[in-house]
């Protein structure tokens, strides 16, 4: 008697168990059933994905102060220089012979000033006794005198020619990368010259897109390396000007280095706005390659519906949100798969 009481038991509990696992399911079941999405239409931008180049926002040439030759040249292409830098000597030897000829007339001009200053010495004391004119103390005077700005006029000379080839050397005019060196040691150069052209640093993408999306663009959009990027970089600039049917803007992006010059490079622009259907991923179900969503109608009743799936288009209240180019409409109730 007692074994068929534990027995009876046993079966209840079980029961009771199935019956209670039955009642989680039909509730999880109820639950995700009851999932629902009311489809509207949103206005979002439309990014269009258009080519730019990686280029400097500066290119500044490094130009010859002076004419003559290349005697040294420091740099080569890629180079990283820095503002004031040599990197390159232009030579005169015009200018060297010059003041070689000018350090000859210095030694000159001394010695006649030392000179003029023994003689002026020997009459000085000659008048003190008496034993010479004061015409010939007044002429050994005035000849001391131009001894002496003799030299000073020679020194000056030497200077000025000295600063001539000093500035023979070339500077940078900033700090950057070398982009061209168009000249050799033994090139011949005129005053002006470009020695190198210098990319200022600090890289920017120049977008052309055609003219029609001009007043869609301004400064503050973002650009995106990739169409699902939100945070790759903004335009700085637009010009102003048209240049063959196109807008030419600067935009500044993270992580396009500071050596390679011209890359081209594929961005995503926002060029204009437009409506689309955004839902939830979690929605569609995909079922022998097919697409499909469960659309409540008035009855009560689901049934699937065929859609055509777009790209992703996380918003900020559905972070998986998908766009759908067909198969829905306007006030559609989307219920769980």
């Amino acid at each position: 008697m007692k074994t068929l009481i534990l027995t009876n038991n046993r079966s209840a509990v079980r029961a009771g168990f199935t019956l209670l696992v039955f009642g989680i399911s039909l509730y999880g079941m109820t639950a995700r059933a009851e999932q629902t999405f009311t489809v509207l239409a949103r206005e979002i931008a439309d990014p269009k994905a258009v080519f730019a180049t990686v280029e400097s926002s500066n290119v500044v040439p490094a130009r010859a102060r002076n004419g003559g030759t290349i005697a040294g040249l420091n740099i080569h292409y890629g180079d990283r220089v820095e503002r004031e830098q040599v990197i390159a000597t232009v030579a005169d030897e015009k200018i060297a012979m010059q003041i070689g000829l000018l350090g000859a007339q210095i030694d000159a001009a001394k010695a006649q000033l030392a000179e003029a200053q023994m003689d002026l010495a020997r009459v000085e004391k000659l008048a003190a006794t008496g034993a010479e004119s004061r015409q010939h103390l007044d002429q050994a005077r005035t000849a001391l005198k131009v001894a002496d700005n003799t030299l000073k006029a020679k020194m000056s000379e030497q200077s000025v020619a000295q600063q001539h080839l000093q500035e023979g050397e070339v500077l940078a005019p900033t700090s950057g990368r070398v982009l061209t060196v168009p000249v050799t040691v033994g090139t011949v150069v005129l005053p002006g010259d470009p020695i190198a052209q210098v990319a200022e640093g600090g890289y920017v993408l120049r977008l052309r897109v055609p003219e029609r999306h001009a007043r869609f663009m301004k400064v503050g959009d973002p650009v995106r390396l990739d169409a699902t990027d939100k945070s790759a970089g903004q335009i700085t600039l637009v010009y102003p000007q048209i240049q063959d049917g196109r807008v030419v803007a600067d935009a500044k992006v993270d992580g396009l280095g500071d050596y390679f010059v011209g890359e081209r490079v594929r961005v995503w622009i926002e060029s204009d706005k437009r409506a689309a259907f955004i839902v939830p991923a979690s929605l569609i179900a995909t079922r022998f390659g097919i697409d499909t969503v469960r659309i409540k109608g008035a009855g009560g009743d689901a049934i699937d519906a065929p859609v055509q799936r777009g790209r992703p288009m996380p918003q900020p209240d559905m972070t998986d949100g998908i766009e759908l180019l067909s198969g829905v409409k306007t006030g559609d109730l989307l219920v769980g798969p």
